[in-house]
């Protein structure tokens, strides 16, 4: 009997320019967008896309060596000062980003956030891809281009055990193998970046599970989100609000 599926989450796909505003902010489920590189002109709507940016991110944005990187940046970082503004009702050169204090340590280095205003978001781009989450609880998001099958060992052995079991149970050359793996390293990237941890903590500690259905993790709730084809992407949202 085939392993039962879920739905995909839809990601909403975000035009050039700016955002139509004011959004009303998210309910008890996130609301996830998603935009494209290579088509979207950042110059849109204004004629400097970096006078959005803060001195920060615009340091951040200099220090990437290859234009597709900046480009890459530029995007993301125009893009969710754009939908953060919307829904804030807030310019969005005006948009002030902080970071919660890391679980781990006492530094301030833990999920971004925008301070005092209840809104939670999530960033994850690979490839030509980035998408954002947006929640009214702790979210995270993540998306990946596929790895070839070829590479999936290489990274698998830091998986939880029964992961690696079920990643164990496809062939080598089944390219299921690889859906799977995306499956399941999205899943892992989107709690973790939800709890504020990151990769700081070990990637076997917590089961998200490879198979159709996301593994049940105390206090979240994952979900896949639906991509193009050779990318896979997951959503975590806290189920209750985190002090």
């Amino acid at each position: 009997m085939p392993a039962p599926e879920h739905p995909l989450v839809p990601a909403r796909p975000l035009p050039s320019g700016p955002v139509p505003g004011p959004l009303p902010k998210p309910g008890a489920a996130p609301e996830v967008w998603a935009l494209h590189v290579s088509t979207y002109d950042t110059t849109s709507g204004g004629p400097d896309a970096l006078a959005l940016l803060d001195p920060a991110e615009r340091r951040r944005h200099s220090d990437f060596r290859r234009a597709e990187d900046r480009d890459r940046y530029l995007a993301a970082h125009v893009a969710l000062r754009r939908l953060a503004g919307a829904y804030l009702g807030q310019d969005p050169a005006s948009v002030v980003f902080g970071r919660e204090a890391c679980p781990l340590c006492p530094e301030p280095h833990g999920r971004p956030s925008l301070p005092g205003t209840g809104l939670h978001f999530s960033l994850s781009h690979s490839g030509d891809l980035v998408m954002f989450a947006f929640a009214a609880t702790p979210v995270g998001i993540d998306v990946e281009v596929l790895p070839p099958v070829a590479q999936v060992d290489e990274v698998a052995s830091v998986l939880h055990p029964r992961e690696r079991a079920e990643l164990a149970a496809l062939r080598d050359d089944d390219p299921a193998r690889a859906a799977a793996f995306g499956r399941c390293w999205c899943r892992k990237e989107a709690y973790l970046k939800g709890t504020g941890t990151g990769l700081a903590v070990p990637l076997d500690g917590t089961y998200v599970g490879a198979g159709k259905l996301p593994g049940d993790v105390p206090g979240w709730h994952l979900t896949d989100v639906a991509t193009p084809e050779g990318y896979s992407a997951a959503l975590a949202r806290a189920v209750a609000a985190t002090p």
